[in-house]
This record gives C-alpha cells, sequence and structure tokens, in this order.
C-alpha cells in the first residue's frame, strides 16, 4: 500500500470548477490508482468492466451494475480495468446535507433517522449495492439526467441535480433498506473502529522499539489517513498518537528497569528512543527521577522491612 503520507487530499476545488457538485466518466480523467481520500462525498457506478473496490481496510467486488458509495476522507481506491466505463459523482456535505452540522469525520455516528441519505456511505464497508439489471437502468437514467443539466446550469439547475441524486441514493436505500437497518441496529460503523484502533494498538506494540514509528506508518497500517486516525484516538481514548505511543514507552521502561539489570542505554533503545539523554530526560519528567535513579529508588523499597 501507498505510504499515507504522499496521498493527495482532495477539494473539490482542485477537481471541479464548482465546490458543490461534479459528475464525470472515465474519459474526463484518468483514475486513480493508488489508495487516496478526498474532502467530499463520491459515488462511482459502473457501466462497464467487473473489478474490486478498497474501502477502508477492506475489499468488496465491484462488478457491473454496482455502486461505490464513499465518504470524505475515507481511504478508498477502484483499480478499473483499461475498457471499463464508468460514471463518478462528487459532492460536498453541504450539497447533500445543508441541514446537518456535523464534522466530515463523524458522519458515520449520524443516525439513519436524522439523515437515512448517508446510509449506504456509512455501511459501504459491509455491504454490496449490486443492482439487477432494472433497477440498474433507473440509475442510469438519473446519472443521465445530471450530466446533461450540470454543464450548464441554469436558475433552479442545482435544485433539480440535488432532487436527482436523492432520488438515486434513495433508490439504493430503498432497495437494500433490510440490511442497512440492520446494519445500523449492530452497530456496524462503531465495530470497524474499534476493529481499526485495535488493529493500530497491536502495530503500536510490534514496532515499540523503532525509532522511526510515526503517525502516518501506523495510519498506513490500519488503513486510514492520519487525519482520521488522530480524530479517532481523540474521541476514543482523548490522547494524541504522540502522548499513546509515549505513555507506551514509559510502561515498558519501567518493566526493563524494574525487571532486569539492563544498562539505561540499552533500556532506551528497546523503547524506541535513539538518544539515551532525551530518554532519561522524558523519563525524568513524567516520573520525576533519572530511569538509573528510579530503578535504585524502587529498589530499595522493595527490600526495606
Amino acid at each position: 500500500m501507498q505510504s499515507v503520507s504522499r496521498v493527495p487530499t482532495y477539494g473539490m476545488q482542485q477537481r471541479s470548477e464548482r465546490a458543490d457538485f461534479y459528475i464525470r466518466d472515465e474519459q474526463a480523467r484518468i483514475a486513480e490508482t493508488a489508495l487516496h481520500r478526498h474532502e467530499y462525498f463520491q459515488i462511482q457506478v459502473n457501466l462497464g468492466g467487473d473489478t474490486v473496490q478498497h474501502i477502508g481496510s477492506v475489499q468488496r467486488p465491484f462488478p457491473r451494475n454496482a455502486l461505490a458509495f464513499i465518504l470524505p476522507h475515507r481511504m478508498h481506491m477502484i483499480p478499473h480495468p483499461a475498457d471499463s466505463h464508468f460514471v463518478v459523482i462528487n459532492f460536498s456535505q453541504t450539497f447533500l446535507l445543508p441541514h446537518l452540522e456535523c464534522d466530515p469525520m463523524d458522519l458515520e455516528e449520524v443516525s439513519i433517522l436524522l439523515a437515512p441519505e448517508l446510509s449506504p456511505f456509512r455501511f459501504q464497508e459491509h455491504l454490496d449495492f449490486i443492482l439487477d439489471q432494472d433497477d440498474f437502468q433507473v440509475i442510469c437514467t438519473l446519472v443521465q439526467q445530471m450530466r446533461d443539466l450540470d454543464p450548464q446550469r441554469q436558475f433552479g439547475s442545482r435544485e433539480i441535480i440535488k432532487g436527482l441524486l436523492l432520488q438515486l441514493i434513495g433508490k439504493v436505500c430503498l432497495r437494500f433498506a433490510e440490511p442497512l437497518k440492520q446494519l445500523a441496529q449492530d452497530n456496524a460503523a462503531q465495530t470497524s473502529r474499534r476493529d481499526a484502533l485495535t488493529r493500530m494498538s497491536e502495530y503500536v506494540r510490534k514496532n515499540l522499539a523503532d525509532p522511526d514509528l510515526s503517525l502516518t506508518k501506523a495510519a498506513a497500517a490500519t488503513y486510514l489517513s492520519p487525519t482520521y486516525l488522530t480524530h479517532w484516538l481523540r474521541k476514543e481514548i482523548g490522547k494524541t498518537f504522540s502522548e499513546l505511543v509515549l505513555e507506551r514507552r514509559m510502561h515498558a521502561a519501567r518493566s526493563y528497569l524494574l525487571g532486569g539489570s539492563r544498562p539505561v542505554g540499552e533500556v532506551a533503545r528497546l523503547c524506541g528512543f535513539a538518544d539515551e539523554a532525551y530518554f532519561s530526560r522524558r523519563f525524568r519528567q513524567i516520573h520525576g527521577l533519572p530511569p538509573g535513579q528510579f530503578r535504585r529508588q524502587q529498589l530499595d523499597m522493595a527490600v526495606m522491612p
């Protein structure tokens, strides 16, 4: 997987002359071939060419007659075949949900009762939106109407386009109503978040001794963007990534110091500190004593009658 630090964050203004809505086919721009994210919603409609989609940490089929629903800031990629035919619909949160005052990174927590149109986006990692030919033809008609209206908008065109977009999302919600409602009831989005944070925690544990352990590397291993991972850590545990790593390293340092006679320099290295002096300074800031003195004090206390 490409390093998240090199993955661009696209804003609508980078992809379209308008900041609210943009629709195109594969001829307008070459498809992205690496995991990436952007600041707007996206729907992809597969008109021809079976492939897969990578969304978050999972891979799902994306054959002809399928739709993909992608939340803002969600890592994703669809490797379209050379002869594929698809349409991409990009739109802003204010275009779809002007009434919803919500951080884009918290959209997975919005109740389907408050914003049912978010359902396909929230549960794309868990469900394949593949339609039969009759339903897909309805989608294609809506898509073509949006494509006809968007290039030369007039007064009222924006509202018609939004109505067509809502019809498209509504058609999918109606077709997949039962699994969508079940996923919402099972808190599937929250489960995905916990799973992602568990993968991040395991990655940190295995790489704690690496001085180059970073938010970017942990995010890449977790299939999240650094921005998303930072946001979720603050919400779930109230810490930054750096605070979490330092806490884990200090815990490991205490275990090494009290569980053996390793030199302080070796303890520093095992805990991911390339500089012994810096390790000693951080240890003293947290524990009030330098590492060597901390060990002597704790051992002396252990043998006191």
